[in-house]
């Protein structure tokens, strides 16, 4: 019997597949629990419609990556900090500040776990850092700090 997992199921599948399984099983185990249910025409019908919409929304994510990409590659970021003596910083300049700089700069709203750092800023001048917008794309931008 061919029915659509409505969760996942430990050792048959996850959720939103579709699978055969013996009609005792779909009956006495996965129908009396609701994690499946039979595979009509309706039921395949919302399966097919679960699967464009999770395919169309990962494509309007990868091309709005694409485009930060293009906008973002090559830029640099200003960013003022306060020194103390010897042009050592106050601290050090997180990947959190690098992304409100961002965001206020250009307009992109960027997570700081998503931000890689080489080390720790803790002077004045330009760093490399790279930023993961999505799986396989990032963009590189410089960071300058100035006070």
């Amino acid at each position: 019997m061919k029915v659509v997992l409505l969760q996942d199921v430990k050792g048959s599948g996850k959720k939103g597949e579709l699978i055969t399984v013996s009609d005792g099983y779909a009956r006495n185990f996965l129908f009396p629990r609701k994690l499946a249910k039979e595979a009509n025409a309706q039921a395949m019908n919302e399966l097919k419609n679960a699967q464009d919409a999770k395919n169309f929304k990962l494509e309007t994510e990868k091309a709005e990556a694409n485009a930060a990409k293009k906008s973002l590659d090559g830029k640099s970021v200003q960013i003022h900090a306060k020194a103390g003596q010897n042009g050592k910083l106050f601290g050090s300049v997180t990947a959190k500040e690098i992304g409100e700089e961002i965001s206020k700069q250009f307009k992109i709203s960027v997570d700081k776990r998503k931000i890689v750092l080489e080390g720790d800023i803790k002077a004045f001048g330009t760093y490399n850092c790279e930023i993961k917008l999505y799986a396989g794309i990032s963009a590189a931008v410089n960071v300058v700090v100035s006070e």
